[in-house]
């Protein structure tokens, strides 16, 4: 069975030497995927609050906060890795945006001697991928006609979220018919709103259940759904917890939404860094944790504290 959870790959893995300094200050670049989504802003904010509070506690964090503006830039993304070498950073926090192009800038970065922690992986660990496919099938009475719409070609994380839904998919539903599992959404909501009037004009028809891997592709499928009048009439389960997302799994109009939880991503992505400059074991692999969002449990209070995180409270200067 393929796993899907938020995990964080430390820094054990892909560390270069923990050098000793005589300046107390450890700089940490943070480099997300894109700057542009709640997602990665939440992580920011978990790097921050990481920040703070061992700064407090007598270990000076500096977060450098930099990444490409869009997702599918990948040379910006690599030559923000490979910049940071030459700028005193004494560890690398990173969310990879291509689980190829990265390997070389990474492995500079070690010779270097400057570790990296790896965010946002998609790495397996023993939080079935299951409850997705069980959720769209549930709601589609267990037949029917359903669709995929991928990301991005390259992204390890929402690749193995796919590969694992139609796994589970065609495994416990084998009455549901997947019409398209071959289009990609692009890396912003907009090419995910063009992708999804291009699969809706030829699939609206028919389709009656969808299902979208991240936030973006999620929010352009919901606006092209909203469009053409069919927001809660095709049964529909995303990814991540924007407002706009929230808001739909209130109207009925998204089945669910598998939420993450970016801040705490990010947090634990420095404490981990951290931890290894300072010669402290470090996990392997740390789950971060991952909720489906319905309209049953959207009220409850485990789902309010983690689809609320208090962003605006880091990313302000205190």
């Amino acid at each position: 069975m393929r796993s899907f959870t938020s995990t964080v790959l430390c820094a054990a893995l892909l560390a270069g030497c923990s050098r000793s300094r005589s300046d107390k200050e450890l700089a940490i670049a943070v480099i997300p995927k894109g700057t542009t989504h709640e997602f990665w802003k939440s992580i920011h904010a978990g790097a921050i609050q990481a920040a703070r509070e061992l700064s407090t506690q007598g270990t000076p964090v500096r977060i450098v906060w930099k990444g490409p503006f869009r997702e599918d830039d990948r040379e910006q993304q690599v030559q923000v890795v490979e910049g940071f070498l030459s700028q005193g950073i004494r560890g690398i926090v990173l969310a990879p945006l291509d689980n190829r192009a990265l390997v070389r800038p990474v492995e500079e970065a070690q010779r270097a001697g400057v570790s990296t922690v790896i965010i946002d992986s998609g790495l397996e660990s023993d939080v079935p991928i299951s409850f997705v496919a069980d959720r769209l099938g549930e709601v589609l009475g267990g037949r029917g006609k359903a669709l995929l719409l991928r990301y991005a070609e390259g992204s390890a994380s929402t690749t193995d979220r796919e590969a694992g839904f139609l796994e589970e998919l065609r495994s416990r539903y084998p009455r549901v018919e997947l019409v398209s599992t071959d289009q990609y959404a692009g890396p912003t909501r907009e090419t995910a709103k063009q992708a999804s009037e291009n699969l809706l004009n030829r699939y609206g028809g028919v389709v009656q259940g969808i299902f979208t891997p991240n936030e973006s592709s999620t929010i352009g499928m919901l606006l092209a759904l909203q469009d053409i009048g069919k927001a809660g009439k095709v049964r529909f389960v995303g990814f991540d917890a924007s407002s706009i997302l929230i808001d739909a799994v209130r109207n009925h109009q998204l089945d669910g939404v598998v939420v993450q939880n970016p801040m705490r991503m990010g947090y634990l992505g420095v404490t981990a860094m951290v931890d290894h400059l300072r010669g402290k074991p470090v996990e392997r692999r740390i789950d971060t944790g991952v909720m489906l969002v319905t309209p049953a449990n959207l009220d409850s209070a485990a789902t309010q504290q983690l689809i609320h995180p208090p962003i605006a409270r880091y990313l302000t200067a205190p």
